[in-house]
């Protein structure tokens, strides 16, 4: 009879499937992938690359923070967006971006910001030489504001970390920035035409020669496109 009833559990076992091992997950990736695309630096300083060749990492950056996929980026949407690459850059999860987490940012996950900064000179008219020192023009090319390091310019109260509601208030400041209509509303159209106009002012303030004007708004760099 113990004989039948361990055969009969035995059995019983075969029969039930097994659980597959468990498996750890793979870490969230840092950045966007590089594709073969040109690069992009979003508002809050993530690295975006188009995923096709003439693809603009723009496009990818709107269309992962357009949530409702509607072709138009509000200001709860930026946020979200922000708070979401918040995590990635908080790699201890301990709610702030501390010093080594910004270092590991502008090391690691966005190096291309990391450029010598531009300098031109002009002669004043009493003839004394005054120079000028352009360190956004990276930033300008790559992005849509003139922002040297998009993450450590949001610690506000500088304790050297940044804290995820100074992080969301810098995403809606910069989107009313960009949001020069004051529509609530930016489409990808008008951040396109202010990404062309940041690349053409940082283009022609890096080829600047000594003692000509680095004023953006003189007639040499043209009229600026802002969004409608």
């Amino acid at each position: 009879m113990l004989l039948a009833l361990l055969l009969a559990l035995t059995a019983a076992a075969a029969q039930v499937p097994q659980s597959p091992p468990a498996v750890s997950a793979a870490p969230a990736s840092l950045t966007t992938s590089r594709g073969a695309g040109r690069l992009f630096i979003s508002p809050m300083g993530e690295p975006f690359y188009g995923r096709t060749a003439g693809e603009d990492g723009l496009v990818v950056w709107f269309q992962q923070a357009d949530r409702n996929h509607d072709g138009m980026l509000t200001a709860d949407e930026m946020t979200a967006d922000a708070d979401r690459f918040f995590q990635v850059l908080d790699r201890n999860h301990d709610g702030e971006i501390d010093p080594d987490e910004i270092t590991y940012y502008e090391g690691t996950i966005a190096p291309q910001l990391r450029v010598a900064p531009i300098i031109s000179s002009s002669t004043l008219p009493g003839g004394e030489v005054e120079e000028h020192v352009d360190d956004e023009t990276n930033a300008g090319r790559m992005g849509l504001l003139q922002i040297p390091e998009p993450v450590s310019s949001a610690d506000t109260n500088f304790d050297r970390g940044v804290s995820p509601q100074e992080f969301r208030t810098a995403a809606l400041a910069r989107f009313q920035l960009l949001d020069t209509s004051g529509g609530g509303q930016l489409s990808l159209a008008a951040l396109q035409s202010v990404r062309h106009a940041a690349s053409t002012v940082a283009k022609r303030k890096k080829d600047i020669k000594p003692g000509e004007s680095d004023d953006p708004h003189s007639a040499e760099y043209g009229p600026m496109t802002s969004p409608q």
